[in-house]
This record gives structure tokens, sequence and C-alpha cells, in this order.
């Protein structure tokens, strides 16, 4: 009876770790930017970024990932899980949309990184009910659609 399962832990482990060497899963853990342009829906937000004025300043995590480690690695791991699930279920979409919780953690990174500069608008009467990157949307990735790349066509079996 114990044989069978040693045999099946081992072969899961043979497999999980297959599985992660294959993926380069460690690329995620950290980063570089070239990771999170993986996908192609990436790229556009990547080559504005790259080519950008925020690029000699922030990776994508400094934007888009709460500063705190635990915080950081939970919203990475659940980005994660949303993407890979996407990719295996070929439910990727066209243009990839902020969730609320991301549009939260982006305000907050700006506001801390540009908090001198936005301090006088947070002591003004005017109400504070926007996003800054509704404004400012073409200041980290660049212009909309800019892309070294052409642009590919998802196949539809419609």
């Amino acid at each position: 009876m114990k044989l069978p399962l040693i045999v099946g832990v081992l072969a899961l482990i043979a497999v999980v770790t297959t599985g992660l060497y294959v993926t380069d899963f460690t690329a995620y853990l950290g980063d570089n930017p070239s990771a999170c342009n993986n996908c192609h829906v990436m790229d556009a937000a990547y080559e504005g970024w790259y080519h950008g004025s925020h690029q000699q300043w922030t990776t994508c995590n400094d934007c888009h990932t709460p500063r705190e480690f635990v915080p950081k690695y939970w919203v990475k791991a659940q980005s994660g899980y949303r993407h890979v699930t996407a990719f295996l279920f070929d439910q990727i979409p066209d243009a990839i949309r902020a969730r609320e919780q991301s549009k939260e953690v982006v305000q907050e990174n700006c506001v801390r990184c540009h908090a001198e500069t936005v301090s006088a608008l947070y002591e003004s009467p005017m109400e504070m009910d926007r996003y800054c990157f509704e404004c400012h949307r073409t200041v980290p990735h660049g212009e909309r659609g800019l892309s070294l790349l052409p642009y590919q066509h998802k196949e539809s079996n419609r």
C-alpha cells in the first residue's frame, strides 16, 4: 500500500518540477518586465513602457503590484492564476482590462511615487473622484497601439 503512494507522490513531484522548469516559473517571481511580455496581449503595453518616460524609473511591478512583500506576491499569484487559466482554456482577451482591485493598486502607486506633485491636489477643495491614469493614460505606456510587432489576430471558430 505504501509503494503505490510513494510512486504517486514522486510522479506528482516530477510532473510539477518539470512544469515549473519548462515554464521558467521563477521568472514570474522577479521584477523583469520581459516576463510580463510573454503574452502577445501585452505587446503594446510593453513597447509603450519600454519607449516611454517611465522605463528608466519603474518596472511593471512598481505600478501594478503593492509595495509590501506579502500583498505583492498575493496579487502576482492571483494574476498568474487568471493568466494561466485564460491561456489554458484559450480565453485570452484581445485587450486586457484592469480589474477594480488593480486600478486601486495602480492609483496607490501613482500617489506614492508622485506624492510631492499630488500633495497640492489632495489639499485642494476639488473632489478627488478619478484615477490618475484616467487623464494621464499615455504616460506610463505611451500612446495606445504602439508596437514594433505586427498585430496578431486571434483565430475565431465562429
